[in-house]
C-alpha cells in the first residue's frame, strides 16, 4: 500500500486496521509479487520527532494480546519478557516465497539501521505453519536470513498457534491446489515497552520507519 510520505492513519480497532491493510497485508497470498522495503538511510534522530513512522496508528492503543510459545530452541518466550522494549511482532512461515522473506529481510535492514538503539528493540515471528515449521527448517530460514539472535521465532502445534492466531486476528489458511503454500496475514505490529499495541506495518514497509519509530515505542 504505498503511501505519501508524512502521511498517518488513525484507526480505532486492531480488527479495523486489519481490515483497512487488507489490499497490501492481509491474508497475503505467498506466491504473489511484493515491492521491496528501502533500504536507503534512516530518515533522522528518532528524538527529533515523537510522531510514528507506521503507516496505521491504533487509536487508543490496547493492551497486546497474550503471546506465549516456544521458540525453535524449545525455550519458552513470553511477550511480556520484553517490557521496556519496542517489540515487533510477524507471523510468517519458512517456506513462504516471498512476503515472509521480504518481512524478515526489512527487519533485519531496520535493525541494523537502528545502530545502538536495536537494543531497545525485539522482533517476535510467530509461525502460521506448524506442519513445515520444524526446529531445522526454522533454524536453517533465521541463518539464510542473517536473523540468528536477533529474533525469536516461535512455533507450536496447530491449537498452540491457532490459538494466538486468533487472539491476535490473524489469518491464516492452506491455498487450495498448494498444500506447501500458506495464505495468511502479512502484516507486522508495534508494541510499545509498557505492552500496548500501538501501530501496524505493511508487509512492505520501509525499514526507515520502524528503525525509526523503535525508541519511541519503547519509552512509551
Amino acid at each position: 500500500m504505498p503511501r505519501r510520505a508524512g502521511s498517518h492513519t488513525r484507526i480505532g480497532s486492531p480488527f479495523g486496521l486489519a481490515l483497512a491493510l487488507l489490499a497490501a497485508a492481509a491474508l497475503a497470498g505467498c506466491g504473489s509479487g511484493s515491492g521491496s522495503g528501502s533500504t536507503d538511510s534512516h530518515r533522522g534522530n528518532a528524538a527529533a520527532s515523537q510522531q510514528l513512522a507506521a503507516a496505521g496508528e491504533l487509536s487508543p492503543p490496547s493492551a497486546a494480546p497474550p503471546l506465549a510459545l516456544l521458540n525453535y530452541l524449545g525455550q519458552p518466550v513470553n511477550i511480556d519478557f520484553y517490557r521496556g522494549k519496542a517489540v515487533f511482532v510477524t507471523f510468517i512461515y519458512t517456506h513462504c516465497p516471498d512476503v515472509c522473506p521480504l518481512i524478515t529481510s526489512n527487519l533485519r535492514v531496520a535493525l541494523n539501521l537502528m545502530g545502538k538503539d536495536a537494543s531497545k528493540a525485539q522482533v517476535i515471528a510467530v509461525s502460521v505453519d506448524p506442519r513445515g515449521d520444524t526446529r531445522q527448517a526454522v533454524a536453517k530460514f533465521l541463518a539464510t536470513h542473517e536473523m540468528t539472535g536477533r529474533m525469536q521465532y516461535l512455533i507450536g502445534s496447530a491449537r498452540e498457534l491457532a490459538a494466538v492466531w486468533k487472539a491476535w486476528g490473524v489469518g491464516s489458511e492452506r491455498e487450495v491446489g498448494h498444500p506447501d503454500l500458506v495464505e495468511h496475514t502479512g502484516i507486522v505490529y508495534a508494541i510499545t515497552g509498557s505492552g500496548k499495541r500501538l501501530a501496524v506495518y505493511a508487509a512492505n514497509f520501509e525499514p526507515n520507519d520502524v528503525a525509526h519509530d523503535a525508541p519511541i515505542l519503547a519509552a512509551q
